[in-house]
């Protein structure tokens, strides 16, 4: 069974996660249109990020790293983040069912995203 979540910049496919029976775990592959540009945003946990298709690039902190296909990034715990998609990005991201979102900025978390669950 799996779940799809669609936000504006990206299309969400949980697999498993805490709603779907994991214990604590979540996997969904994300696909995004070339251009599209999620927001920069912080996780309060870990998250693997695994290239299946297509080319993008992540500002992880104060770096910036190309993502290509067969690429596995560990986003860390704290450090904000932002995903641009190149041509046909899809990748497979696993990590924890219970992690919370925060926007720098906002004075309150946003919670944990639906597609993580």
């Amino acid at each position: 069974m799996y779940r799809v979540t669609e936000t504006p910049n990206a299309v969400m496919t949980t697999y498993a996660s805490p709603t779907q029976g994991s214990e604590g775990l979540s996997l969904w592959r994300v696909e995004m249109k070339e251009g599209a540009q999620g927001p920069l945003h912080v996780f309060d946990s870990e998250q693997i990020w695994t290239v299946l298709a297509g080319v993008g690039s992540v500002e992880l902190g104060a770096d910036t790293l190309e993502l290509k296909e067969g690429a596995t990034v560990v986003f860390p715990a704290g450090v904000t983040r932002r995903i641009t998609a190149g041509p046909d990005f899809v990748a497979l991201v696993a990590g924890h069912g219970t992690a919370k979102v925060s926007v720098p900025g906002e004075a309150a978390d946003r919670g944990v995203p639906p597609w993580i669950s």
